[in-house]
Parts: structure tokens; C-alpha cells; sequence
């Protein structure tokens, strides 16, 4: 049975490794997904000859990949080519072809990172040189509109700084419920985390949205996370469970786990990834070619990585 087949098969069973009560299907998925994980961010990295033209080989590999840790780096030999088209080839051969067009994206979808004082003024961060702390992207939409994957594509690195922390969100969730369930179950309650609304001008732009930090795709039937350490930006359930939670999970990302990935990426590079937390330190640019990175943010999972292939689907 095709990894596909065991995916729909789990959703209509309600089987989940996922779930709290659910610890031998846990135990057999943890297993497989700590195994031979890898151990830096090299261990993530994909050749891909011609950026415009992926081959069959070189995207099973970033589906293999990411099928382990959620995310691959692919380098390409276009150096600071501006082509957008890059991103969205790769993308649509991965299976990613619905983009998420928020209000500041450009035309296409895709979104241009680089520091744009309208928008930095406005306070959105990504268009700044300050740093990003760890979130998720899209933590703020509609469940309907979720980010499932996630792309960027590095035309010009800053001049210093710059630099991504990553973290699986799935070895994220396997840390904090070795560490207690109670965590995992006070971060999928349905009101754990309200994003406030946002106000620009006294004009409400969006309105504020609740939902929970962990839950179960039910499209799909793999982790999701919604998450983000900015303190105005956010709003706990008021209750012991879940400071002790998120508590827990803020230590995580700051304690130096060896899962906690660190990457610059490279003219020509880019990360690819099923919507993983992520950082970014300050920047200094120069002047005559500041940063530029190509942002995709898709409704899509990269395609053949979900949890069944690491369990019985793809054996």
C-alpha cells in the first residue's frame, strides 16, 4: 500500500501517532523518525544541477528529506540570478501550487524579503534588519488558509548576519511530550494561543484568531504547529498547564539542542520545508546589493512526506 493509501487509511481510522492515547502507534513513529536523523544542517543539503529544469532524482531527494526532518536546503548554481520563476518551478514539481497571497506579498504571491521602510515602519519585521524571533509562518490565518510548507529562495545574503535557526516541528512535539504529555495537551487545547487582532491606523486589518499551538491536519493527518515567541503579538491560556508549556517549549529553543539546526543561506540556495519553527538574527546590509530572498508560503505539504512514510506506508 502506497504511502497515500496508509495516510487516508489512518485519517478515516483515527489512528494518529499524534494522539495522547494512542502510545504504541507513538513509540513505533518517534522510532522511525529518530532514526538516522540528521545530525546538522550539511545533512539537509541538495544538489540540484539545473534550477530551472529539477530532475526526477534530485526531487525524490528532497522529498526524502523532508520526509525525515520536515525540511532540505537545495543549492543551485544560479548565484544572485532574480528569478522568481526558480522558486515557483521548484515548488509546483514538489507538489506546492496553492500560495498564500497575504496582504503584503507581491502580485504573484511571492513575496521579495528585503528591508522596505514603509512596510518595517509599519512594524512587519521580515522587511526589516532586526532580528525575527521563532515563530511558524502564517501562525495568525484562518485554519481553511493554514501554511503547510513553506519556501525561500536566497538571491543575495546579507552582508552580515542573517542567519536561520531551524526546528522540526515533529521533534519539537517528541522533546516536550518525552518530557510530559500534560504539554502536549495543554498546547492542543482549542484556546491555548490567541493572536490579538491587527490595527493599523485604527483600521482593523485582522481580526483576532484562537486556536490551538499543536493539532492533527485533517486534510492530511500530519502535525501542524502554529507558534510565535513575540510577546505583543500573543495571548496564553491563562492556566498552570500551559505556562508550564510553553515555559518548557521557549527553554527548548534556546537551550543549544543538537536538533537545533543553524543556516545562512547562500546566493543561489534555498530552504524548503513543511512550515518548521524558525529564527533569524540581525542583518547588516551592503548598500549596493542589499538581502534579497524569495519567500513562497503554500496550503501544500511537500509532497510524499508525510508521517506514514517513516512507519509501515513506504517500506
Amino acid at each position: 500500500m502506497s504511502a497515500a493509501n496508509h495516510s487516508a487509511t489512518a485519517i478515516l481510522s483515527g489512528a494518529s501517532p499524534f494522539l495522547l492515547g494512542d502510545d504504541d502507534l507513538y513509540q513505533r513513529w518517534r522510532d522511525a523518525k529518530l532514526e538516522n536523523y540528521p545530525e546538522s544542517p550539511e545533512s539537509l543539503v541538495v544538489e540540484i544541477r539545473d534550477a530551472h529544469n529539477p530532475v526526477a532524482a534530485e526531487l525524490d531527494q528532497i522529498s526524502r528529506v523532508c520526509a525525515k526532518s520536515n525540511m532540505a536546503v537545495y543549492a543551485t548554481s544560479v548565484g544572485s540570478q532574480e528569478d522568481r520563476n526558480i522558486a515557483r518551478t521548484l515548488g509546483e514539481r514538489l507538489g506546492l501550487r496553492h500560495l498564500d497571497p497575504n496582504m503584503l506579498a507581491d502580485e504573484d504571491g511571492i513575496t521579495s524579503l528585503t528591508v522596505v521602510e514603509g512596510k518595517s515602519g509599519r512594524g512587519y519585521i521580515p522587511y526589516s534588519n532586526h532580528r525575527l524571533l521563532w515563530h511558524t509562518d502564517g501562525y495568525y490565518n484562518l485554519p481553511e488558509h493554514r501554511i503547510r510548507a513553506m519556501l525561500l529562495h536566497c538571491v543575495r545574503p546579507a552582508a552580515e548576519g542573517g542567519e536561520n535557526m531551524l526546528l522540526d516541528p515533529e521533534i519539537a512535539y517528541i522533546l516536550m511530550r518525552e518530557a510530559d504529555p500534560g504539554h502536549i495537551a495543554a498546547l492542543m487545547q482549542a484556546d491555548a494561543m490567541t493572536i490579538p487582532a491587527n490595527t493599523e491606523t485604527g483600521v482593523e486589518t485582522r481580526e483576532a484568531r484562537t486556536g490551538p499551538v499543536f493539532s492533527i491536519d485533517s486534510a492530511t493527518g500530519d502535525l501542524h504547529m502554529r507558534y510565535t515567541a513575540r510577546t505583543r503579538s500573543i495571548e496564553w491560556k491563562a492556566d498552570d498547564a500551559t505556562g508550564a508549556a510553553v515555559a518548557f517549549l521557549e527553554d527548548l529553543l534556546e537551550s543549544g539542542s543538537p536538533y537545533l539546526f543553524h543556516n545562512r543561506l547562500a546566493a543561489g540556495q534555498g530552504l524548503i520545508c513543511n512550515n518548521v519553527l524558525h529564527n533569524r538574527t540581525a542583518f547588516t546590509d551592503d548598500d549596493s546589493a542589499p538581502r534579497l530572498v524569495y519567500r513562497a508560503r503554500y496550503y501544500e505539504r511537500i509532497a510524499n512526506t508525510g508521517w506514514t512514510r517513516l512507519t509501515d506506508g513506504d517500506k
